[in-house]
């Protein structure tokens, strides 16, 4: 059987209540009796000191023991508490006034009558009860000499047997009983309200624990969930609660991740089967072309042979630059991309990839120009990942704007950054696709088809090399009015470059 946090805390409360009740009422029975005895004890201490001076039969010696029994009948009906004994030096028990079987004991321990009688100071001193052999009593007594002889000792017990009868018959009254009865409906009253006061305290992490078991057999999937999970006060002082606004925050980003991953997945399937189609194409067309060589070889003019390797070729460089991409995108998304990062003039690396496309702007009389022209800027980034993000941008520009389109590649100060943009007249992109562009495997309407096979990669690739470089790779655009791409650098001073 399982057993809940609040019952084990329950039963150890009463478990420790009752032991820590029976151990108040011994020792404070115990301290009562002690300090009872004490007091006694002290009050009477004389005692036996003044019936030994007082009394003729103990002041000169005793003689006549019948005489001392009646003596002693007499002292015990006036003060029935007391029980009086005459002993020898020895402790020996010589007469005494009692019923006859009532005295058990034939002798009493003498050590503590000595004790006693020294002037011993740590009360209560108990010594033997005559009348029920092993017990002990408190005392008082006093020695009795005959000519500086002793001759024995007077022996009193204090509070005798009459007394104890007299005493327990009183702690079985009914007043006793209604005190004991109200002492202990008072201590479980005390036990029910700290019982009502830890279920209060506890009720909170019982409803969390629910609300685990709960959401451990939904397997964490909210929307199997039941909708009665408690609602938790995140601005609570109540550790508990705090918890629990912890657990449904962390149950919702479990959630999260989980919509995530399976998007994720989702995408991932996705683009392997588009990349698997885009693959395959090249591939089929090159594997044609080979065969009809492999088979024809014999009956092949030279033109024809020279165009079926160029289509080969062809495919051949589309495949292996489907490839590349894909293994790059897969380098980036799973971080094993390092960095080279140093400051350089970036003037330099714009005219250098302007010159790159020289020979296809020229071919559609497309202008490509570096404002300003003077560019003495200096920025910190790894220039391989910048040139390949520029590389990128501008064949896209090409690829999209018509003849006798322009491209700006424009340098400016931005917020203490160097901002860089790409600007083409060509077609541009609607406004409900900007959204979309940056995602792999994503090719816009208005996307221009050219000698070479496009993945729709370019773009994501360009994104995360951006994002390596702590930057963002931005989008405006307008159809039939032209694109601009845009992403921020780090700007290096003049100060910092000469040290």
């Amino acid at each position: 059987m399982r057993i809940c946090f609040y019952q084990r805390l329950a039963i150890s409360l009463v478990a420790v209540f009752m032991l820590v009740m029976i151990a108040c009422f011994y020792s404070t029975n115990e301290l009562q009796k002690l300090t009872q005895q004490e007091a006694a004890q002290k009050l009477h201490i004389g005692l036996a000191e003044h019936l030994v001076r007082d009394n003729p039969l103990l002041k000169e010696g005793v003689y006549d023991y019948a005489a001392l029994g009646n003596l002693f009948h007499t002292l015990m009906i006036l003060g029935p508490s007391f029980e009086f004994y005459y002993l020898d030096p020895q402790g020996k028990i010589l007469t005494y006034s009692a019923e006859p079987g009532k005295v058990k004991a034939e002798s009493v321990n003498i050590a503590p009558i000595k004790s006693l009688i020294g002037d011993n100071q740590n009360f209560p001193i108990e010594g033997d009860d005559p009348r029920q052999l092993g017990r002990q009593k408190i005392f008082s007594a006093a020695p009795v000499f005959n000519d500086d002889k002793l001759q024995g000792y007077l022996y009193v017990i204090i509070g005798g047997e009459r007394y104890d009868s007299i005493l327990a018959n009183l702690k079985n009254s009914q007043s006793m009983r209604e005190i004991a009865l109200f002492l202990v409906v008072g201590l479980l009253l005390l036990l029910a309200a700290l019982l009502v006061i830890f279920k209060y305290f506890t009720s909170p992490l019982q409803r969390l624990s629910d609300d685990m078991d709960k959401v451990r057999e939904a397997d964490f999937h909210r929307e199997q969930l039941p909708r009665d999970l408690a609602v938790w006060n995140k601005n609570s002082y109540n550790e508990v609660d705090r918890l629990g606004c912890a657990f449904t925050d962390m149950l919702t980003h479990i959630n999260k991740q989980f919509d995530q991953l399976s998007q994720i997945d989702s995408q991932r399937r996705t683009l392997l089967a588009d990349l698997s189609h885009d693959l395959r194409t090249p591939l089929s067309s090159l594997q044609g072309y080979i065969e009809t060589l492999a088979i024809n070889d014999d009956t092949l003019s030279v033109k024809d042979r020279k165009h079926f390797i160029d289509v080969s070729l062809k495919n051949a460089k589309n495949l292996k630059h489907l490839i590349d991409q894909i293994f790059e995108l897969a380098y980036l998304e799973g971080g094993q991309v390092t960095l080279h990062q140093e400051p350089f003039p970036l003037g330099e690396l714009l005219h250098d990839v302007a010159a790159k496309f020289a020979l296809d702007a020229q071919g559609k009389n497309i202008q490509i120009s570096v404002i300003p022209n003077d560019c003495e800027y200096h920025v910190f980034a790894d220039i391989g990942k910048l040139e390949r993000v520029l590389t990128n941008l501008i064949a896209n520009a090409i690829r999209h704007t018509p003849e006798f389109g322009k491209i700006d590649l424009a340098v400016a100060i931005h917020d203490e950054k160097l901002r860089v943009d790409i600007r083409d007249t060509g077609v541009g992109i609607s406004a409900k696709e900007i959204a979309y562009i940056f995602d792999a495997r994503y090719q816009a309407s208005n996307t221009k088809t050219d000698a070479c096979s496009h993945a729709g990669l370019g773009l994501a690739i360009c994104r995360k090399l951006m994002t390596l470089l702590n930057s963002d790779l931005k989008v405006e655009s307008q159809l039939g009015k032209g694109t601009c791409f845009s992403f921020e650098l780090t700007l290096v001073n003049s100060n910092a470059l000469t040290h």
